[in-house]
């Protein structure tokens, strides 16, 4: 039953809103605020939105800083241009980007770096081994320290996520950075591996950049001998949590979090199965890390309802020219991610590249096409913002680290929703119009509502005090 108030007993409270069309002629653009006015009888699709029924708490929205991006931004960039770009992704005044990736060592979209090459780990040695890791190092990495120091000066409560591609080449059963695995028959290794981590975090924390959470190893069920990568199973990975990584972490007093998997929706659930159901194992892991590319973001649910007490990381997923499409891009990032994400129990909602060229690159190795949350023109420094930027921006802009999830009504396919509640207090609600026709609805909060009609492959942003 739908109770109706009375207008003369309503507070007139003011909805202020952000607006994204594919047309471009709005691209998170505010628009005229709505007030708050009875509850209608309506057969539109009624979005009720409940700040009583809570679910997790935030850590925020983002993408990497990849060595590219890092490259991009600093050297191919003016101070002036530079200044423009961080304070527009990472202040209060543009899309205020709240949780970051960083690779540990190089990735696909890593560059040369002062004469050295472009894939390296922190700890490589041309011959022998350094179970001791005497030569450790993260002097290569300079770019983006450089650049995550200026970011933490713009948002100094920004979360830190660091993931590897590889570990160094002389813990590797073939001795290439390039794909294989770790040298798993002799235990040295592994505890090297567990050290290698601890040192990272200690480096970075001196250059004062705090790592929130670490995963072990991006995508860990693929390898190519094209850019840096390796494999590691469920079993092997549950194994190196609970006799090596977990405790050396204990001993250091480290609180990074560690977070399992870090690949495909697709094969998600059967490895954290695998890693949580081990009791040691599990003691140690935080939760579990998706990447976009297979599947479904549902897996996350899956896996959430097996664990709850497991949090749950959206760490990569990249657009690129196989889509070039803006509203298209746009609708799937919705429903998929900005929403899809947070609703299948995500905590932080990542994109890959920050920052590409107009070429996709600098590219090492890898995606060959893909495409940043910006593209940077290399001839003058021209900055492209991207349907990536303005999907993240939506959330990121307007959902503080700390917003609580809160109860929204979901029309699949149709008007699809997710809403949250900040520490100050304020709500807001996520819509977008994912279905091929223009579509009213009602939003209704409390004892009060609205209407509002949003285009096809449109996303609106709501925003009002409780």
């Amino acid at each position: 039953m739908i109770l109706c108030i009375s207008s003369a007993t309503m507070k007139e409270e003011k909805v202020n809103l952000w607006l994204t069309t594919p047309d471009q002629q709005n691209l998170l653009a505010k628009q005229e605020p709505l007030l708050f006015g009875d509850i209608d009888e309506t057969d539109t699709p009624t979005i009720l939105v409940d700040s009583n029924v809570e679910f997790q708490t935030m850590k925020g929205f983002g993408a990497a800083v990849t060595g590219s991006s890092a490259y991009l931004i600093n050297q191919q960039l003016s101070s002036e241009q530079r200044e423009e770009l961080l304070q527009d992704l990472f202040s209060r005044d543009g899309i205020h980007m709240s949780y970051i990736r960083h690779t540990i060592g190089a990735s696909d979209f890593s560059v040369d770096h002062e004469g050295s090459p472009a894939t390296y780990t922190y700890n490589d040695i041309e011959t022998g081994t350094d179970y001791n890791l005497d030569h450790f190092s993260i002097e290569k990495d300079k770019d983006v320290i450089n650049l995550m120091q200026d970011i933490r000066s713009l948002n100094k409560e920004i979360g830190i996520l660091g993931t590897p591609w590889t570990a160094p080449a002389w813990m590797k059963y073939n001795r290439k950075l390039n794909g294989s695995y770790l040298n798993y028959k002799d235990h040295r290794t592994y505890e090297a591996y567990a050290d290698y981590f601890v040192k990272y975090i200690k480096a970075y924390a001196d250059k004062g950049i705090l790592v929130d959470a670490i995963t072990i190893q991006n995508e860990p069920g693929h390898t190519s001998e094209s850019y840096p990568t390796m494999s590691m199973n469920a079993n092997e990975q549950a194994m190196f949590i609970k006799n090596y990584l977990g405790p050396a972490f204990s001993e250091n007093q480290i609180s990074t979090k560690i977070a399992a998997y870090d690949h495909n929706w697709e094969n998600g659930v059967e490895y954290a199965n695998n890693v949580l159901n081990d009791k040691e194992a599990n003691k140690y892991t935080d939760g579990v890390a998706f990447h976009c590319y297979k599947g479904k973001p549902d897996s996350m649910t899956k896996v959430h309802k097996q664990f709850p007490d497991k949090n749950i990381y959206l760490t990569e997923c990249s657009g690129g020219e196989w889509s070039p499409d803006f509203g298209d891009n746009l609708s799937w990032y919705m429903s998929n991610l900005i929403i899809g994400g947070p609703r299948n129990w995500a905590r932080a909602v990542l994109l890959w590249n920050i920052a590409l060229d107009t070429n996709g690159g600098p590219t090492n190795g890898g995606c060959s096409d893909c495409r940043g949350v910006v593209t940077i023109d290399r001839e003058g420094g021209k900055v492209t913002k991207n349907s990536e930027y303005y999907a993240l921006g939506h959330a990121s802009k307007f959902v503080k680290a700390g917003a609580l999830r809160i109860s929204t009504s979901q029309y699949k396919d149709r008007i699809e929703t997710v809403g949250y509640k900040n520490p100050d207090d304020s709500i807001v609600l996520i819509a977008a119009n994912t279905s091929s026709e223009t579509e009213s609805f009602q939003v209704v909060f409390r004892d009060r509502s609205f209407t509002y009609t949003l285009d096809p492959n449109s996303a609106v942003t709501f925003k009002w005090r409780e």
